[in-house]
């Protein structure tokens, strides 16, 4: 069984007006105990994905000796995740299918798939997901068109349909992170309250999830 750690950070790169910016926030979440993050970018570039996630992953690796448990996940490409040599790919609902994502990533890098509803979610847990995240739980402004929100009562919803790691994404602040853990997700994703400071909200986070 996979085990997920209570915070999963994502860094969206629109987040963040510079690649320093990016570079330093990742520095920042590992050393304030971030042991996964998912890079995210929308924008299709996948030469400027490709460069920012090789030097996402040298700068991580000066951090390996202190934080070997640290995991890359690449968002979307199975591809891209390979030649940056992260630890993992995580696909959405319209991006390749896991069966397929899996064929290219391998047997030992983990996969993670995107869920909105509980057919979704029944589904998944028939691939070979390492993990699945639910969402969105709250609204949030990090989708251009959210899904519709699947609140608390769908996370204790897809807890009931896997066994698998639960990871609930979507509007997830250091105000509401707890009671999503308490609904039946193993970890939370969280997006836009990580991107300003993120080590002093990595450490609140962690103090609060405990």
């Amino acid at each position: 069984m996979t085990l997920m750690p209570r915070l999963y950070a994502i860094l969206d790169a629109s987040c963040f007006s510079t690649k320093r910016e990016l570079l330093s926030a990742a520095e920042e979440l590992v050393a304030a105990g971030v042991t996964l993050i998912q890079y995210r970018n929308k924008s299709g570039n996948a030469k400027i994905i490709l460069d920012q996630a090789r030097q996402l992953t040298e700068s991580v690796s000066r951090t390996r000796a202190s934080a070997p448990h640290l995991r890359l996940i690449m968002n979307d490409r199975a591809d891209l995740c390979l030649a940056a040599e992260f630890d993992g790919v995580h696909v959405g609902q319209d991006d390749l299918s896991p069966d397929s994502a899996r064929k290219i990533i391998g047997p030992e890098r983990w996969l993670g798939v995107s869920t909105h509803n509980a057919e979704q979610v029944a589904k998944a847990d028939k691939t070979s997901a390492d993990y699945i995240a639910i969402g969105p739980v709250f609204a949030t402004s990090s989708k251009a068109n959210p899904d519709p929100l699947v609140g608390l009562d769908g996370v204790r919803t897809a807890r009931g349909l896997t066994k698998r790691p639960l990871v609930a994404i979507g509007g997830i602040t250091r105000a509401n992170c707890y009671s999503v853990i308490e609904a039946g997700a193993d970890s939370v994703a969280v997006i836009s309250d990580l991107a300003t400071d993120p080590g002093k909200s990595t450490e609140e986070f962690l103090r609060i999830l405990g």
